[in-house]
């Protein structure tokens, strides 16, 4: 009677549980990098916040937040969004037509801005007409009229002279009244005249009549404005609230689709690797099956069965660190201040079930792409196949190894012959393609590898020559361990080399980008007059107020590119220097626009063309290109007159105030003065999220892979077992057994950095090139470290196991 193939998968789980450790610990990791990403991706499409500003009000009409952009044609057209750089505003002439919707009491235009007091400090400012929703009442005096102010605070006293820097200057106001909430309040006319943008509003707060449901208010308000404006109710008011929510949900969606798409991927691959190694460990097992006349499709199904034994379970059990990092991974985003406080890690229940479905398919998978062999080959022929390796690699697996590596060149090549970050996207292919191409032709890899480095293992003696055989005649072993070596040194040296490639790229060009004697900050921005002001202090050549704000660019992949801004209100020459490639910045003036020679050369735009964007708040723009220049990664990727930017802004004081000539103790009355080399050091602070956050996929995706590589080489000690016993039998010592070991270890180290650095730096050479404009910068101790910890890794995880079983076997 044959064997029946869910009883075998049971006794083998059963009986010999430990040849498959080493492919649920592979499983079960897989399933913690993919529900982790999952769950900051549900969190990223899912988060909102409560109301704070407009708790008080239960309709709210915002412009959108985003952006939107059609691309493609025909069946393949989809509609892309971008979130805005700043906040997106609404004409105020919409705040009638909300007023007269049915149901509606009241439509109050709302309009929030800083001001400072004459001691700097920041305060909010806002109508009058908001304490309708925001609770605040008259603590003493009466609402404000023209050229008069309400004050919070326990200093305000009604009728004294109080000055503001506001955006349209400084003013000077009589205090009506006082409340105890801090803030400013203005009449609603003077509010909006004072915000820099008179003719648009930040949102309108619509309160209803008594009676009204606010569901039915938010349906007769959108009515009345014809679907030109974005009607919300419930937590989605916060939306119109700022950028910051909308912000965090793309860097969400970007760490856990972008990202975690990649190690997903790398996962998925490892584990299938880890699950074919196992099934191949036990072809011993499987011609004795064959040979007592087990049928090809009973050994298919009980390795199948097999797979949906341990999968799941794995699975379910991977979910629990998957839920450890994505806590902590958006706990340190939250710190961090790139997440709202109020947004909570959504702990749905997709993200399990999605990893646990790809863990039993990659599982499945593998399992039956591994058994095809040994399931097909002949009873007769099982036995004596399965005590030597099979030399060749298969037609089919060659071809595509062959594609594969072709396809890695060809698109390095086009990588390295492009620019910014379509140089970077093309870069990211090139270390999958090479990496598939390890896996798919490993074993013919892993015998030249061993060719090479094995032959100075011959003048280490006896434990030499035993390691350099034993990898020449066993490659499938050796590329079973050298494949996640790759992997990991591959991976991480990519994402932490670029980073400090970028990081001293970007630190070179803002040292060398600003020439200015002084620089000039405050916490709370600068007055709106800084820059004359600076003027006519003693000494000062040159003074220029700086505004850092980004805008958007279309894109035809993907809709919108981001870019960096810099908006200067004067020439910027005498204080920054640019790089200039091409034309002049003398031209610089309101309409037009300077550009970054590498994203002028993605977008195709030359000195002379217009160049579309969206400014901060998605107002669209056509300013002519000036000049383009090479240090934008240090400054910034555009760089405009700041009366272009006035009105688009939230904020609408300068950041910076960058003086040539004259005196700190002067300037000092401005704000806190520094040089160009204490410009760079703070600037040098604010990447610091930035380091963090590479630091932390290479470390989540390296040590993924590190530990799916110890894992590896463990299973292949351990499978050795009756090897090891032979050696000693025939008068081998268990010293020269280690040593054999060791020294195999050192060819899987060795070769595997060695390989991996190539793909690391094939891969960093355009990337790099297209960022920076240089190439990769390799710290001698960075990159050794690299080289260390694959060599260590592999001589922990293969001398521990070999030293068990010794101990264990004599």
């Amino acid at each position: 009677m044959p064997p029946r193939p869910n009883g075998l998968a049971r006794a083998a789980v059963r009986f010999k549980p430990s040849s498959f450790v080493g492919t649920f610990v592979a499983l079960l990791l897989t399933a913690a990098v993919v529900s982790g990403c999952g769950l900051l991706l549900q969190t990223g499409l899912t988060a909102s916040v409560p109301p704070d500003r407009y708790a008080g009000a239960p309709v709210v009409v915002a412009a959108d937040q985003q952006v939107h952009a059609t691309v493609g044609q025909g069946p393949e057209r989809e509609t892309l969004s971008a979130a805005l750089p700043d906040r997106a505003r609404l004409d105020a002439s919409f705040v009638h037509a909300a007023a007269r919707a049915s149901g509606a009491a009241r439509a109050v235009a709302d309009v929030s801005y800083p001001v400072r007091d004459a001691a700097g400090t920041p305060l909010t400012a806002s109508g009058w007409g908001s304490t309708a929703f925001t609770g605040a009442r008259l603590a003493s005096g009466t609402a404000p009229g023209p050229d008069e102010v309400v004050l919070g605070g326990d200093r305000a006293r009604t009728g004294e002279r109080v000055t503001f820097d506001t955006p349209l200057g400084r003013r000077t106001f009589t205090i009506s009244g006082t409340t105890g909430t801090p803030g400013v309040w203005f009449t609603d006319a003077q509010a909006l005249a004072l915000s820099g943008h008179p003719r648009t509003v930040d949102a309108i707060a619509v309160l209803p009549a008594p009676g009204t449901d606010p569901g039915t208010l938010a349906a007769e308000v959108d009515r009345a404005l014809r679907g030109t404006a974005e009607v919300l109710t419930g937590d989605d008011r916060s939306l119109a609230e700022g950028p910051a929510l909308p912000a965090a949900k793309e860097l969400l969606v970007a760490l856990g689709g972008s990202f975690g798409g990649i190690a997903t991927l790398v996962a998925v691959f490892t584990a299938a690797c880890t699950v074919a190694l196992s099934v191949g460990q036990r072809s011993r097992e499987f011609a004795l099956l064959r040979a007592i006349g087990a049928t090809p499709r009973q050994l298919r199904r009980s390795i199948a069965t097999e797979a949906l034994l341990l999968a799941p379970l794995a699975g379910a059990l991977g979910c629990l660190p998957g839920l450890a990092l994505a806590s902590w991974w958006f706990g340190q985003l939250r710190d961090k201040g790139a997440v709202p406080p109020g947004i909570r890690l959504d702990t749905g229940p997709l993200p399990y079930v999605a990893a646990v479905l790809i863990v039993v398919l990659a599982a499945l998978g593998a399992g039956l792409a591994a058994s095809r062999r040994p399931s097909r080959i002949a009873p007769g022929s099982a036995l004596a196949e399965a005590q030597t390796e099979r030399r060749a690699i298969g037609r089919v697996r060659t071809v595509l190894g062959v594609a594969a590596a072709a396809g890695g060149t060809t698109l390095a090549g086009v990588a390295a012959s492009s620019s910014g970050e379509d140089a970077a996207n093309a870069a990211l292919g090139v270390v999958m393609l090479f990496m598939l191409a390890v896996a798919l032709l490993g074993p013919l890899i892993a015998r030249l590898s061993a060719t090479a480095f094995g032959l100075p293992l011959q003048a280490a003696g006896a434990p030499g020559h035993l390691a350099a055989a034993n990898s020449r005649a066993n490659a499938r072993r050796l590329a079973s361990a050298l494949t996640p070596i790759v992997l990991a040194t591959s991976f991480a040296s990519t994402l932490v080399l670029l980073h400090a490639s970028t990081d001293r790229a970007t630190e070179h060009q803002q040292r060398a980008g600003v020439v200015a004697d002084h620089v000039v900050t405050a916490r709370a921005g600068l007055p709106v007059d800084a820059a004359a002001r600076a003027a006519r202090l003693p000494g000062v050549t040159a003074a220029v107020a700086v505004q850092h704000t980004g805008v958007l660019l279309p894109d035809r992949d993907t809709g919108f590119r981001s870019a960096t801004a810099l908006a200067v209100s004067a020439d910027p020459r005498p204080v920054l220097d640019l790089d200039v490639r091409t034309g002049s910045l003398a031209g610089l003036r309101p309409g037009t626009i300077a550009v970054d020679a590498n994203l002028a050369d993605a977008v195709g735009v030359h000195p002379g063309e217009r160049l579309p964007l969206r400014l901060p708040d998605g107002r669209t723009a056509s300013p002519r290109v000036v000049a383009t220049y090479g240090r934008g990664l240090g400054l910034a990727e555009v760089t405009l007159p700041a009366a272009d930017l006035a009105g688009h802004r939230s904020d609408p004081y300068a950041d910076e105030l960058l003086v040539r000539g004259g005196t700190p103790n002067h300037l000092a009355a401005l704000g806190t003065v520094t040089d160009a080399a204490g410009r760079a050091a703070a600037q040098s602070r604010d990447r610091e999220v930035n380091a963090w956050a590479n630091t932390t996929m290479a470390a989540v995706l390296g040590g993924f892979a590190a530990i799916a590589a110890a894992n590896t080489l463990v299973m292949t000690v351990l499978a050795r077992r009756r090897e090891l016993r032979t050696l000693r039998l025939v008068g081998t010592t268990r010293r020269q057994v280690l040593r054999m070991i060791h020294w195999e270890s050192i060819v899987v180290g060795v070769a595997g950095t060695v390989l991996g650095g190539t793909i690391a730096l094939t891969t960093l050479v355009p990337m790099t090139h297209g960022l920076t404009g240089e190439g990769p910068y390799l710290p001698p101790l960075l990159t050794g470290s690299f080289g260390a910890a694959a060599l260590l890794l592999a001589l922990i995880s293969t001398s521990l196991p070999a030293r068990a079983l010794l101990r264990w076997g004599g």
